[in-house]
C-alpha cells in the first residue's frame, strides 16, 4: 500500500494512506534526558529497541476495549510486524491538545495545589486540558478558555470531559485487576469531519502514572508487568 509521509513526530511518524486513513509508525525513541527515558519530557533523550512494538500492543488492547465499550476512538486496525497502526483522519484542537485525568493528588497537580490538598489524596477523576506548546510548558486551559478562543465548542468540550472519564474507568478497572493502582493518565483528542470529538494517538505505559503496593511503577517496568 502506497503511503506518504506528513508527519514526522518525536515517537512516531505519520503518513497518509490512499483509502483516506493515515498510517501511524511506532518508533523505538523516547522521550526523556541525559540519556534517561521520561515521558514528561519533551524532547527525545534515548531509543530503547522494541519500545515502539511495546507502546503499540498497549495501544491496540486498550483501543480496542475503548471501542467495545462504544467510545469513539481513531482506531482501526494494526499490523505488529511493521509497527504501524491504521487510524481514522481527525483533526487536533488548535495546535494540539492534552488532556489529563487525575485519580490522585501528585505530580504537577500536588505541586501547584499543596496548600489545599494532600499528596495523594483522591481525586474524583478531575479532568484538566493543557495546550500543546514545549516552549511555554504546555500551559493550562480551561473549558471558557477553549470556548472563547475558538478552539471548541462548548458541546465538544462537554464530550470531551465525559469520554476522558470513561476511558479512564476503563483503563483503571482493567490494571486493578492486574495488581496495580493508575493514580494518572495523559490523552490526546481530536475530531471527525462530522466535528465529533474522539481518541487519537496512543493508550501506553508512557501516557500513565501507576503504583503497585504504594510504590511508583516507571513506565519500562510497567510494560514488562502488563504483559507477563
Amino acid at each position: 500500500m502506497e503511503k506518504k509521509l506528513i508527519y514526522t513526530g518525536k515517537t512516531k511518524n505519520v503518513y497518509a494512506l490512499p483509502n483516506g486513513n493515515c498510517l501511524l509508525k511506532f518508533k523505538d525513541d523516547c522521550t526523556g534526558k541525559d540519556g534517561v527515558f521520561d515521558p514528561g519530557e519533551n524532547s527525545v533523550g534515548l531509543t530503547i529497541e522494541g519500545v515502539g512494538d511495546v507502546n503499540l500492543r498497549m495501544s491496540i488492547y486498550y483501543f480496542e476495549k475503548i471501542n467495545a465499550a462504544g467510545i469513539k476512538t481513531h482506531y482501526v486496525k494494526a499490523n505488529l510486524e511493521d509497527t504501524t497502526m491504521e487510524v481514522l483522519p481527525a483533526k487536533v484542537f488548535g495546535k494540539g491538545l492534552e488532556v489529563i485525568c487525575r485519580r490522585k493528588a501528585v505530580g504537577s497537580f500536588f505541586r501547584r495545589y499543596n496548600e489545599y490538598c494532600t499528596e495523594g489524596q483522591d481525586l474524583p477523576y478531575y479532568v484538566e486540558t493543557t495546550f500543546k506548546n514545549d516552549a511555554l510548558g504546555d500551559p493550562l486551559v480551561t473549558k471558557d478558555g477553549l470556548v472563547d478562543l475558538g478552539v471548541m465548542t462548548a458541546e465538544q468540550y462537554d464530550s470531551l470531559k465525559e469520554q476522558t472519564q470513561a476511558i479512564t474507568k476503563i483503563v483503571a478497572d482493567d490494571l486493578k485487576e492486574k495488581g496495580m493502582e493508575l493514580y494518572d493518565i495523559k490523552f490526546e483528542f481530536g475530531y471527525a469531519p462530522d466535528g465529533k470529538v474522539m481518541l487519537i494517538d496512543e493508550v501506553a505505559s508512557g501516557n500513565m502514572r501507576v503504583y503497585k503496593d504504594g510504590e511508583y511503577i516507571d513506565p519500562m517496568t510497567l510494560n514488562k508487568l502488563f504483559f507477563a
